[in-house]
């Protein structure tokens, strides 16, 4: 390298070009890269007025800055040698330790303790694709999934909500809030829909958050138990994440017909007159569930040859007109809240095979009848029938 001459330095000078002589330094490698790395922290102290500081929402720099700052507290040949320059009280407060390995603070390791994976080319300054520990960790629990055991409970629920999708009582929306990230709730992430089958009890983070686990099920069989903040994440970045909302049901039915109401049948209530000792037991509490588009005379006529009618007459108990409804929808949406409350029972008929019908329940009148006003409303569609309570429940 060629040498300025005082005229050069001179000149130099009045151009404003700072010439810093070059000495030859008594200090090891390892020692110019602690003193280097220090003098980092203290910039950043400078410039922010504070220690750097942990935390995942915190900037990637401010963390490596955290950790070596750390680092360099613990290790007694580290304090002395940069003591002298701590002019801003950074090493107050650590423990000192024997004496590391040189390699101890290299920031490729401490970048690996943070969970940051960077190419060995990649210079500190250009990071690119950084993901914190946190994103890592919700990144993995969208992508893990385990085959869901109990998927036959689930695939009725898919199937009606995609019937419901394409009929027009549900809508898919754009994911706005975390709110809506509750159990029972229907989203589509990653090309598929997805259920909250469950959630957890409700948590507070370290940094005031609040936060969940979930049970969610997906269309193809599969489930992950996953944090709510991390399908939140998954929403939010996914372009074609949406919420599917709930079922618009309106007035399904009512005691009135209006002018322009065109009838679509009646739900009907029956109790058995059977001395099955089933029903005898539970006379009060066995109940048929139906809709028939005939009158309810015509339905039960004969009913004491028909095995849906338990090879006995029957007493009708309760019965409700339907209005402009599709009234074999209705009957399947009723059934499946009732679902856990199926009699099984089976009989024979009246050629000697056994029959076991599927529209008696183990349920209460006053249930059935709050069924019913939950479908008037709409929302009978977030409930299930929990037999040990013997209540309606939501789902």
């Amino acid at each position: 390298m060629a040498k300025f001459t005082d005229e050069d330095d001179a000149l130099l000078g009045e151009l404003g070009v700072e010439i810093e002589t070059r000495r030859e330094s008594s200090r090891t490698p390892r020692e110019e890269r602690i003193i280097a790395g220090f003098e980092e922290i203290q910039r950043f102290v400078e410039e922010h007025g504070r220690a750097p500081q942990h935390g995942e929402d915190r900037d990637i720099f401010e963390r490596l800055y955290a950790v070596r700052l750390d680092r360099l507290r613990e290790q007694a040949d580290c304090r002395v040698l940069i003591e002298p320059l701590d002019h801003q009280g950074l090493l107050s407060g650590g423990e000192p330790i024997a004496e590391s390995d040189p390699e101890d603070l290299d920031d490729d390791e401490l970048l690996a303790q943070l969970g940051v994976d960077i190419g060995a080319s990649s210079d500190l300054t250009e990071l690119r694709h950084v993901r914190t520990a946190a994103e890592k960790r919700e990144a993995e629990e969208i992508a893990h999934r385990q085959r869901c055991e109990d998927f036959d409970r689930f695939k009725p629920l898919f199937q009606q909500v995609q019937q419901e999708l394409e009929i027009g009582s549900r809508q898919s929306r754009p994911f706005e809030l975390k709110a809506e990230i509750r159990s029972g709730a229907w989203f589509i992430v990653g090309g598929q829909k997805a259920y909250v089958a469950e959630m957890g009890e409700m948590t507070t983070t370290e940094h005031g958050r609040t936060d969940a686990r979930l049970r969610v099920i997906f269309d193809n069989g599969t489930e992950s138990n996953m944090l709510m903040r991390s399908l939140q994440r998954a929403l939010n970045k996914d372009e074609a994440g949406r919420r599917i909302t709930d079922p618009v049901a309106g007035p399904l039915f009512s005691d009135h017909q209006a002018e322009d109401d065109q009838a679509s049948g009646t739900i009907y209530v029956l109790r058995s007159k059977s001395d099955h000792p089933l029903v005898s037991a539970n006379r009060e509490l066995v109940h048929k569930i139906g809709v028939t588009t005939l009158s309810v005379e015509q339905r039960i006529a004969g009913a004491h040859l028909q095995p849906t009618f338990l090879m006995a007459g029957v007493e009708v108990v309760a019965t409700y007109e339907l209005f402009n409804i599709n009234r074999t929808k209705l009957e399947n949406l009723i059934h499946r809240v009732f679902e856990p409350a199926r009699l099984d029972i089976e009989i024979m008929d009246r050629f000697g095979k056994p029959v076991v019908p599927q529209e008696w329940f183990l349920v209460p009148l006053f249930v059935i009848d709050e069924a019913v006003d939950k479908i008037r409303d709409g929302t009978i569609t977030g409930y299930s029938y929990d037999p040990l309570k013997a209540s309606l429940v939501l789902r």
